[in-house]
């Protein structure tokens, strides 16, 4: 069986950032397109990006059972096709979902094997920083992320893996090291520190 990977974090911390710097390292991974009902970015493909359906068109799919994992987060739907991980994984290939916290909860039940990692800011101030420095959101869509964040902060001892996004090189290479252990079969064990990976 393929390994699953699940990347999570609140919104702003920089996990696509990430994901792109693991996958260059590793190019053996493939990532799961989620889909989404929020508008496409400047920039964003579909199908390449997520896959963006009309609130109309994701509810049908809920409905027929066809996403492993489906959340609601601020105001937008997110979730991943059955279609895109399955075919994936039967295939052999190793799997990265990028995915919101109630997702991974979900990824947890269903895929009890997925490694599951969460990506966490320095601090609430710096994700504050992050998200309007990146200019995609209007002020109120800011503080609605940043609340939302805060609830998903106390999740963290949740998860096997943390990775603490303050140095962004730093935190590729412990998250690089999580998914080559795994792969390999061997666990991390790293002291809690900022951009250090923890495990339990």
């Amino acid at each position: 069986m393929a390994r699953v990977f699940v990347i999570t974090g609140p919104s702003g911390v920089g996990k696509g950032t990430l994901i792109r710097g693991l996958m260059e390292r590793h190019r053996e991974l493939q990532l799961s397109v989620s889909a989404t009902t929020r508008a496409p970015r400047p920039g964003e493909r579909d199908g390449v990006d997520y896959h963006f359906l009309d609130r109309e068109e994701f509810e049908r799919r809920v409905d027929a059972g066809e996403f492993v994992e489906h959340a609601d987060y601020a105001g937008r739907s997110y979730g991943t096709l059955r279609s895109e991980l399955e075919g994936r994984v039967r295939a052999g290939a190793p799997v990265v979902l990028e995915i919101e916290v109630q997702g991974a909860r979900q990824v947890r039940s269903s895929v009890p094997d997925a490694v599951q990692v969460f990506i966490a800011p320095p601090s609430l101030q710096a994700l504050r920083t992050r998200l309007i420095g990146r200019g995609t959101d209007d002020p109120e869509e800011v503080e609605r992320r940043l609340r939302v964040a805060a609830e998903e902060l106390e999740a963290q001892p949740e998860f096997a893996h943390v990775v603490v996004n303050d140095r962004l090189q730093d935190a590729l290479e412990q998250l690089t090291a999580v998914v080559a252990d795994e792969l390999e079969g061997r666990g991390t064990t790293l002291e809690a520190q900022p951009g250090k990976a923890t495990t339990k």
